[in-house]
């Protein structure tokens, strides 16, 4: 009677954290640093709402599904695996347990991209923070150091990728506005050249293929 009610109350909170799936994807997934590099590239080309938010979002998960497919997928085989040698075990294993089983591909995937530093320094937050009782057998594995740790690696790496994008659109537009105020052309807006011109190039060397390429390969 005990047993079953454990499975009712691990029932429930596996339904709660079926909830926050939403959140686990942007900050457990390459979601987040592809998102940041898009959304810093349309700023960088100069045009607000093209593409789409939207688009953008649907752009980063159809790439992190990409990317992530291997870690899913070990993911569900870990879910789905039943021992054929004792089924019955398997059937009585409770269901937190079974969740935590499965998270161990994610945690391969975050500890494999996130930075040492950032794992040593939320670890190190972590035993001023928490209770001595919590903080005493705390590692830089564990998944609450290990999930900060990641998301903040991600934004860093994101945020160097949009610099480096940044700098090429940077002279496209010093080298416009220097070249209409030579000719004495103040009176037009250097936009009205600049955004043409670096849609233009930015297709020519086919940007996109490379760039969300490059996003991919960033995760070998």
């Amino acid at each position: 009677m005990l047993s079953g009610q454990f499975d009712v109350i691990s029932f429930s909170v596996l339904l709660a954290m079926m909830a926050l799936v939403p959140l686990m994807v942007v900050t457990t997934t390459s979601f987040l640093k592809i998102a940041l590099v898009l959304l810093v590239l349309r700023n960088a080309v100069g045009v607000q709402q093209v593409p789409p938010t939207m688009a953008i979002y649907g752009i980063a998960l159809a790439l992190s599904i990409f990317v992530m497919a291997p870690t899913v997928q070990e993911v569900g085989k870990r879910a789905l695996a039943v021992d054929s040698s004792h089924p019955a075990a398997a059937r009585t294993t409770p269901l937190l347990q079974r969740a935590q089983d499965a998270f161990e591909p994610m945690r391969a995937f975050m500890l494999k991209v996130s930075k040492p530093d950032q794992r040593e320094m939320f670890l190190a937050s972590a035993k001023k923070l928490w209770p001595k009782e919590a903080s005493k057998d705390a590692q830089a594995s564990d998944a609450l150091i290990l999930i900060p740790a990641f998301v903040v690696s991600e934004l860093q790496t994101g945020y160097e990728i949009g610099f480096l994008i940044y700098i090429p659109f940077v002279v496209i537009d010093l080298l416009i506005s220097n070249l209409l105020m030579a000719l004495g052309m103040q009176q037009v807006s250097p936009q009205t050249i600049t955004i043409p011109l670096k849609l233009l190039l930015f297709t020519l060397v086919d940007g996109w293929a490379k760039l969300l390429n490059a996003l991919a390969m960033s995760y070998l």
